[in-house]
């Protein structure tokens, strides 16, 4: 817990992925992580969380939909959605919060 909340207290962006690996949605996932991470480049970070292996952050931040995002600047939590997200959607919330 200690080291995601170094995490999310960036003075940039950080949009976070909680995803399972069994999850058959989860290789276009990747890919749209990917694309948002190329597209954002050193003015945002984006990580992928794996559920199953972080239980615990997951409970504490009631994730119950697969796949989350959630993006954060500062500690503090700015948008949270579950569900599918096209990279073309979540480049545009991220720069929201440059």
């Amino acid at each position: 817990m200690t080291k995601f909340g170094e995490l999310i207290s960036s003075e940039i962006p950080v949009l976070i992925d909680f995803y399972t690996e069994w999850e058959e949605t989860t290789d276009n996932v990747h890919g749209t992580l990917r694309d948002v991470a190329a597209a954002l480049g050193d003015k945002a970070k984006v990580i992928k969380i794996d559920i199953e292996k972080n239980e615990i952050l997951a409970n504490a931040l009631r994730i119950k939909g697969n796949p989350t995002f959630i993006i954060y600047k500062d500690g503090e939590m700015k948008w949270r959605q579950s569900g599918d997200q096209d990279a073309n959607t979540l480049i545009g919330l991220v720069q929201q919060y440059f």
